[in-house]
């Protein structure tokens, strides 16, 4: 599976953005995908993920009601919304490709796009 995020930005706290990321190779659907994030001198961390198949969907507590995963089937790609950011959810952002079940460790991930900068200012 090939991944091709995008979306990132500049944004004052408070606001939005969506993160997109493109899946093209075969069977994704048998693929869960993650959203992961990671700050300057910390570690890689579980935003969100979501199942191809079934749309199932898990978040970490710091993001629960406040991001959104979604994904379009047709056009192969999977949403991260984000809402009411804040100035500590500032971070590249990576999405991620497993087949099978989801997880929330980026040791299991296979495949993985190339990171969008989001950078929330307060």
């Amino acid at each position: 599976v090939q991944l091709q995020a995008s979306g990132g930005g500049l944004v004052q706290a408070g606001g939005s953005l969506r993160l997109s990321c493109a899946a093209s190779g075969r069977a994704f659907s048998l693929y869960s995908m993650g959203w992961f994030r990671q700050a300057p001198g910390k570690e890689r961390e579980f935003v969100g993920g979501i199942t191809w198949r079934g749309g199932s969907t898990n978040y970490a507590e710091s993001v629960k009601g406040r991001f959104t995963i979604s994904r379009d089937s047709r056009k192969n790609t999977v949403y991260l919304q984000m809402n009411s950011l804040k100035p500590e959810d500032t971070a590249v952002y990576y999405c991620a490709a497993k087949f099978g079940s989801t997880s929330r460790r980026p040791s299991d991930f296979d495949s993985w796009g190339q990171g969008t900068q989001v950078t929330v200012s307060s």
